[in-house]
């Protein structure tokens, strides 16, 4: 399936570049200018888990062979969609995440994904483009193919201030802040976080993204969006 999702850009990009709030700030403070890796290079660091031919290995390093994939269709039964998400599985864990069956209801199966791949900004791209589509391509009966979430905290000020709390230390020392603009869309599925952040860290996208995916972390909100007021 080339044309399968990339499991998380934002993890990759935490792969590649290797940044943590601290270190990128401390070379902000200590350089004129942040060496970050190209569009291309990242991309060229990827490889979607769904590719075929794209010798995905286990937890012990080992590469899945010998084992024939199943063969479609298949009647939708738990035991069955068990069995195709097994063959996905791995390539989850790779990354420190995993799925489980919360629910099947009818011609609708619903998912949690676990660890790292749950509170990934990009989980709602995994579950449809990756989890999904493999599911329908063997289980035809399924029409779609929903993600289950963990409930929460609430979404409020105090809550979000929680998370920026632990990173206004990091900003400071750049002589930068961060505060919260305003929240957008309470109570449905894609609910906005808007923020203003000022002093230099402010155009380095990669606190950006560590910022984000914190809150996506604190949240359990697979479909939160963060945005930024650039005024």
């Amino acid at each position: 399936m080339k044309s399968a999702t990339v499991m998380s850009l934002a993890l990759a990009v935490s792969s590649v570049s290797g940044f943590s709030i601290s270190n990128t700030l401390a070379k902000s403070s200590s350089s004129s200018s942040l060496v970050l890796p190209t569009s291309t290079q990242l991309y060229e660091s990827i490889v979607s888990p769904f590719d075929e031919g794209g010798g995905a290995e286990t937890v012990e390093g080992e590469r899945t062979e010998g084992k024939p994939p199943l063969e479609g269709p298949l009647e939708l039964t738990w035991e069955n969609v068990e069995a195709v998400l097994d063959e996905m599985r791995p390539y989850l864990i790779q990354d420190g995440g995993n799925v489980v069956i919360s629910e099947i209801d009818g011609p609708v199966v619903r998912l949690e994904l676990q660890g790292a791949c749950g509170t990934c900004p990009s989980s709602t791209q995994t579950m449809k483009m990756g989890l999904e589509r493999g599911l329908r391509e063997k289980i035809p009966e399924i029409q779609e193919v929903v993600q289950s979430m963990p409930e929460g905290p609430p979404l409020c000020d105090d809550e979000i201030n929680v998370v920026l709390d632990g990173v206004r230390p990091f900003l400071q020392v750049a002589g930068g802040t961060i505060d919260i603009d305003r929240i957008e869309g309470e109570g449905s599925l894609q609910p906005t976080v808007w923020l203003e952040m000022k002093g230099s860290s402010a155009s380095l996208n990669s606190v950006k993204l560590e910022i984000a995916q914190r809150l996506q972390r604190h949240f359990m909100m697979a479909g939160l969006q963060i945005q930024w007021n650039e005024s």
